[in-house]
């Protein structure tokens, strides 16, 4: 019965991978896709990006770095309602649109939400259940609602650590 689960996990994460793959902008090597994720065509993944259940909705761009990895039922946002300007209350049908720039070797924890607009520096980690609405700094860890700054990785064991290619 093992042997079957594992066999029907192998299936589904290739299935899920092949799939977010064909729909992507750009996709790099090593992509795998461990649970059900959505993607747009405004999507571009560099090397070694790890879901585990990720939906990225809207029609913003969507850049994730080397080395990614996600959590659990995270989600990306590109797209706002027009509540300000727009000729309806409490929004009209037009949006605003912001782009989501991940750098390389980044985190996420599950269930973490990244709006429109946000860069995330390279090294970061963002807790499980928070929310960024802003940037996040190279090397930093942010967590809560929305997200705020924790403390900083050690700096200099993460790039003695990259220096040696020690990616997950």
């Amino acid at each position: 019965m093992k042997l079957i689960n594992r066999l029907k996990r192998a299936i589904r994460v290739k299935w899920w991978t092949r799939k977010v793959s064909r729909k992507v902008a750009k996709v790099g090597n090593g992509l795998f896709v461990g649970h059900q994720s959505i993607v747009t065509r405004n999507t571009y993944l560099g090397n070694n990006v790890s879901f585990n259940g990720m939906k990225i909705a809207g029609r913003g761009k969507v850049s994730i770095g080397d080395n990614f990895h996600s959590g659990e039922e995270c989600l990306m946002i590109t797209d706002v309602h027009n509540y300000d300007n727009g000729n309806a209350i409490p929004y009209d049908n037009t949006y605003i649109v912001k782009s989501i720039t991940i750098e390389d070797n980044v985190w996420l924890g599950t269930r973490v939400i990244v709006l429109g607009g946000v860069t995330i520096g390279e090294g970061a980690i963002i807790q499980a259940g928070s929310v960024v609405v802003s940037d996040v700094p190279k090397y930093a860890i942010y967590g809560g609602h929305p997200a705020k700054f924790i403390k900083s990785r050690n700096v200099e064991h993460y790039e003695t650590l990259k220096a040696k290619k020690k990616f997950h």
